[in-house]
């Protein structure tokens, strides 16, 4: 009964530790998407966007949650002459959360 509980234990784990595995693809996946958008509005293209969106990326490790990525997106766009709102951004986060979610378990 006991090698039961164990292999029940190590199988949560593991669904556990793949559910993270996932969520992290989905966060990236979904701040490089962001990233070409939000370089698609500001004007940049080619590879100078794909700059962007490693950019944008990389900036998701500065703290947990996604105020790093917000404050940075945020302010290029504001920058940039293509004033957006927190709420709209979020928004826009949210749609491309979604669109990832589907890229990465179409990958699967």
């Amino acid at each position: 009964m006991a090698d039961g509980f164990k292999d029940r234990e190590k199988g949560y784990e593991a669904k556990y530790q793949h559910d993270q595995e996932m969520l992290f693809k989905i966060t990236a996946r979904r701040n490089k998407l962001l990233g070409l958008w939000a370089a698609e509005i500001m004007g940049i293209s080619g590879d100078a966007a794909d700059e962007y969106a490693k950019e944008v990326v990389a900036s998701d490790f500065e703290e947990a949650g996604d105020a790093d990525v917000v404050r940075k997106v945020l302010g290029d766009l504001n920058d940039k002459g293509a004033p957006t709102d927190e709420a709209a951004l979020r928004k826009q986060m949210d749609i491309l959360g979604d669109a990832a979610r589907d890229q990465i378990e179409n990958e699967a």
